[in-house]
């Protein structure tokens, strides 16, 4: 019979000291994307987008649900008031969800032609969040408007 060298530790010790270093080494690879995406990467879009220049408010209407049952489909509406004409118009106007994987969910231009500056968009929304629309006009200014949805049922991946 060949005698084993004896360290200390048990065969059933070592294979709970394994496990637990495997739960732990895996508990940070595992940490929800959704986790990640915050308040802070949502503003660092939105200055990336207006190049640092400072919000107004005003000029933005949403039209959102209080509580979204299910977060595959929260239908937003936004419109801007502007009369659109060639000295006084929305160029673009862009929307985040804040506790989204990714923060700005649309994008859309406008030229004076259009008429008006109102969308209709269906988005996802992984949990509760901020929705935030960002307008920027022709003369350089930019409008935000924020609201918060309540999500019951997430549509990422939640």
């Amino acid at each position: 019979m060949k005698r084993e060298r004896n360290t200390g530790l048990s065969r059933r010790g070592f294979f709970r000291a394994a496990g637990a270093g495997a739960v732990a080494a895996a508990g940070v690879s595992l940490i929800p994307v959704t986790a990640l995406a915050d308040a802070a990467k949502t503003n660092a879009a939105i200055d990336k987008l207006t190049g640092g220049t400072a919000t107004k408010s005003g000029r933005i209407k949403m039209k959102t649900p209080i509580i979204a049952e299910n977060g595959a489909v929260v239908p937003i509406i936004i419109s801007v008031d502007s009369p659109m004409t060639d000295s006084d118009y929305v160029k673009s106007l862009s929307v985040f969800v804040q506790n989204n994987p990714s923060p700005e969910v649309a994008a859309f231009n406008f030229t004076p032609a259009c008429g008006a500056a109102e969308v209709k968009v269906n988005c996802r929304m992984a949990k509760t969040s901020a929705v935030v629309a960002v307008a920027i006009m022709s003369d350089g200014s930019v409008y935000k408007a924020e609201k918060t949805v309540k999500v019951t049922i997430g549509g990422c991946g939640g």
